[in-house]
């Protein structure tokens, strides 16, 4: 989230005019003296990784300890992109983005937490998956060159040819994600349930033009996708 830092600039004025202007018990701020806003709120400074962690102790339960949830159900956090993170959490407690649960947890976050908590996940290192081998070919179609003829563009085009995803665009990392949880988030943004904002209409205007067959396979392409060498994954 940026801020914007409000500078008032007094109106040049000639020393006389000032004087005859101005209540002498007023006064006047020399031309490009920069004015404190009262209540200035404090600076939030980058997300810390050892503050996340003992934010996070809530989380474990769904997203496991480390962000590689142990159910399918629950989306892999480990290693996803820090600002992605963070604007999901404010999407839930905005109610942008609707859940329940996720509002419960989100909703007294301040967003310095939910920096630190993002630069937690970020450096954890999320644990490849696998795919299935008889969807890999019209997964990878899909993934690395898309369908022109149905409007669906290559889904590497955003969130990259390894799956790491566009942290600057917020795209997120999909590489190893649970190919239940790929599928269900697909179905939501092809029935308008994923929620509300830019992001949101884009994947609706792809996921509409996608069958269940097709999601399954980009689901299960996606969750065999490395994003780091397996070697790696444990630390």
């Amino acid at each position: 989230m940026s801020f914007r830092l409000v500078i008032a600039f007094s109106t040049l004025l000639g020393a006389g005019a000032a004087a005859a202007q101005t209540p002498a018990s007023t006064p006047v701020p020399a031309a490009g003296t920069a004015t404190t806003a009262p209540a200035a709120q404090a600076a939030l400074t980058p997300g810390d990784a050892a503050a996340g962690q003992a934010k996070t102790a809530t989380c474990a339960a769904c997203h496991g300890m480390d962000g590689n949830s142990p159910s399918a159900q629950y989306p892999k956090l480990a290693g996803q992109q820090a600002s992605y993170i963070v604007s999901q959490l404010e999407r839930f407690k905005s109610g942008k983005r609707a859940n329940p649960i996720m509002l419960g947890f989100a909703a007294p976050l301040s967003e310095q937490d939910m920096r630190d908590i993002g630069a937690y996940f970020a450096g954890k290192t999320s644990l490849p998956g696998v795919a299935d081998a008889k969807l890999v070919p019209v997964g990878e179609a899909y993934f690395r060159s898309g369908d022109a003829k149905d409007g669906v563009p290559a889904c590497m085009a955003c969130h990259g040819p390894d799956g790491r995803g566009n942290p600057g665009a917020e795209y997120p990392q999909l590489a190893g994600q649970h190919a239940d949880y790929v599928a269900a988030r697909l179905k939501a943004f092809r029935d308008g349930s994923a929620g509300d904002g830019a992001r949101v209409r884009i994947m609706e205007a792809i996921a509409k033009n996608l069958s269940d067959a097709e999601i399954a396979a980009l689901a299960s392409y996606v969750e065999g996708l490395h994003a780091v060498d397996a070697t790696t994954a444990a630390k």
